[in-house]
């Protein structure tokens, strides 16, 4: 390991970076570096934006990978390089806005029938039904979940914040089910090594293959299960700072994306009436 890349790791850590984002803002870096050969010391603004470039237009690299490429490098040359002036020069990417994918009930029902692993199935189902991110569902520890007041621990969710989510009566029996036969110690979910909790890359495979029995023609991912609990609750009547509290949400305006997928936020409204009807009623009356 270079002194740099000890030197920057050790800069994210003492700022409290997840051991995620360190990983990711290293490997970066390291790829930066090892398209021009040579260390990131040497490197300048024409290396930025020749690098820029060729991501976008030879790799076609994703948004996400962009964007953690501009931050880790702005890192690197703000914080562990002391080099402020050339962050001007490394803009954020501007991300694209699609709207998430959302099951229905009776798709969400037959799903989590396509899910044949009771550990599995319960990391999906505890998902949707308190809101969680992957990271969060997996790093729960059986103490976590307070029965007596029916809410679940998060700690240390993403931004290094603690919160409780909801633990409705049908996620507890499935919790108490899980638990009478799997008897997990520590981790809610451990993996092979019980000291350890279960990976994400194993739910997101077996999230795939679940959706793929299950027929659905929509793509399905782990994080669906959050954009289903979020807009299931808006269309129940939940309101929207309400579900961002659950959420965990900073901004507002990030769950104010799930107005667009609810369906009583889009019937609700005056343009969701019948225009292509009364179209057809004035042709008549002419």
């Amino acid at each position: 390991m270079t002194k740099l890349r000890q030197r920057m790791i050790d800069d994210l850590r003492i700022r409290n970076y997840s051991p995620r984002t360190v990983d990711v803002y290293t490997r970066q870096v390291a790829s930066f570096a090892k398209h021009f050969g040579k260390s990131p010391e040497r490197l300048g603004v024409e290396h930025i934006r020749e690098y820029q470039t060729f991501l976008v237009e030879t790799k076609s690299a994703s948004w996400t990978r962009f964007n953690q490429t501009v931050c880790a490098l702005r890192f690197l040359y703000r914080v562990t390089l002391h080099r402020p002036e050339l962050i001007e020069h490394i803009p954020f990417p501007k991300q694209q806005k699609r709207l998430p994918v959302v099951l229905s009930r009776q798709e969400l029902a037959t799903f989590f029938g396509a899910v044949a692993n009771l550990k599995h199935r319960t990391i999906l189902m505890t998902m949707y039904a308190a809101g969680l991110r992957i990271s969060e569902v997996l790093g729960l520890q059986v103490s976590d979940v307070d029965s007596d007041r029916m809410v679940i621990r998060v700690q240390q969710g993403k931004g290094k914040k603690d919160r409780y989510a909801i633990l409705a009566p049908t996620l507890l029996c499935q919790l108490r089910e899980y638990w009478r036969i799997s008897k997990p110690q520590s981790w809610l979910f451990p993996g092979k090594i019980p000291e350890r909790p279960l990976s994400p890359s194993s739910v997101q495979r077996m999230s795939r293959k679940a959706a793929t029995r299950a027929g659905l023609a929509k793509p399905v991912t782990t994080h669906t299960m959050r954009h289903c609990f979020a807009t299931h609750l808006l269309e129940a009547g939940t309101n929207l700072r309400t579900i961002q509290l659950l959420l965990g949400h900073a901004n507002l305006g990030t769950t104010a994306v799930y107005l667009h997928v609810a369906t009583n936020a889009l019937q609700s409204s005056e343009c969701a009436c019948d225009l292509l009807a009364f179209s057809a009623e004035v042709q008549t009356s002419s």
